[in-house]
């Protein structure tokens, strides 16, 4: 069998005709029309729902998104209640899923629609990516699965199914083995019927053809498969080393309330406790050493929060409040359990410090 040679010297096998092609999509939607996941958000053609789950499933595992997707349709049903809503709302009904830009940039691309849209979803591709968050692959997405475009797509499960496919020894994240995937997504992809075509390929990554140890003795497309050690395949650059960061913060109590600074930064307008910085708090003489430690990951990092025991500022900072509760407080996880652990155990001493400079 030829291999596609280029000037960057990637392999890249042709393994089907066109003949092989059509039996390829027959055996595979037979799959899926047996196996295939029953996702909520596969039983609509709505353009705002399935932009939802789109932007809430990056980077996000599908068990997790479920029922925050249920939810967020309950709260915000379509571009105009979403365009309506507060950050602070938006915010909260998206705690926990982490990568706050994502609602955010979810928000802002509802008001846009609205305003300069008439509340209809663009169905061209290239006028999708002119909104905020929204990338190929989410237009792609969105093409495909509310209005039936013949849009190729390719995210994780696909470029691991299509890199043994093909047996591709380029690195699926470098410019050129993105090309390839890309184009052989559109040359597999079928003129009609490509949402199923494309929901068919992504469940047989996520259920067969998994990273590590794919379940080749199941798979209904082996035999189009030239992956000669699918078990290595995709290939892609080495990994970032994790970077061990201390990140120090006030906690500070007054009069039965804690103060919270509202980010604007990494948390992306969230309330977390506010950072140690030089000269804006001073810990306690019992609070030199932290009184709470907890370790998160974030990306590339390992992020330890570090909490102490502060005296109240003078005067808050503009982006600071006192809360009563946090109940209702938009907060990352990790600022939310420590504040929750910190806060129901404070004392009477930590509340007078608290109060002593405020």
């Amino acid at each position: 069998m030829a291999a596609r040679r280029s000037t960057v010297k990637t392999e890249f096998e042709i393994v089907m005709s066109p003949k092989q092609t059509g039996a390829f999509r027959r055996l595979l939607l037979r799959w899926y029309r047996k196996n295939g996941r029953d996702l909520p958000w596969r039983r609509t053609r709505d353009p705002y729902a399935i932009l939802v789950s789109e932007l809430m499933l990056q980077q996000t595992q599908v068990a997790t998104v479920v029922p925050y997707y249920k939810k967020w349709l309950r709260q915000f049903p379509d571009f105009a209640a979403l365009a309506r809503a507060s950050q602070q709302d938006v915010l909260r009904a998206w705690q926990g899923l982490g990568y706050y830009a994502r609602a955010l940039n979810l928000r802002d691309a509802a008001r846009i629609i609205m305003q300069r849209h008439g509340g209809e979803f663009p169905r061209a591709i290239d006028q999708m990516q002119q909104l905020p968050g929204i990338g190929k692959y989410t237009a792609c997405a969105v093409a495909s699965f509310a209005f039936n475009q013949a849009a190729p797509i390719v995210e994780s499960n696909t470029a691991r199914v299509l890199a043994r496919l093909y047996n591709l020894r380029e690195s699926i994240d470098s410019q050129p083995g993105r090309a390839h995937l890309w184009r052989e997504a559109a040359r597999l992809l079928p003129r009609n019927n490509a949402a199923h075509y494309n929901a068919a390929l992504i469940d047989l990554g996520a259920l067969v053809c998994i990273p590590r140890k794919p379940r080749c003795g199941i798979c209904p497309v082996r035999r189009f498969c030239r992956a000669k050690n699918p078990a290595r395949l995709p290939i892609e650059k080495s990994l970032l080393r994790t970077k061990r960061v201390v990140e120090r913060h006030a906690f500070v109590v007054r009069h039965g309330r804690i103060l919270l600074e509202q980010s604007s930064q990494r948390w992306r307008g969230m309330w977390i406790l506010p950072p140690l910085a030089r000269g804006r708090f001073r810990p306690s003489p019992a609070g030199k050493r932290a009184i709470y430690r907890n370790d998160f990951p974030f990306t590339h990092h390992r992020i330890t929060l570090a909490a102490y025991s502060c005296s109240g500022p003078k005067r808050i900072a503009p982006s600071q409040r006192w809360f009563r509760s946090i109940d209702r407080v938009p907060m990352p996880s990790p600022h939310r359990r420590a504040a929750q652990a910190l806060f129901a155990n404070a004392s009477p001493r930590q509340e007078r410090r608290g109060a002593a400079s405020a």
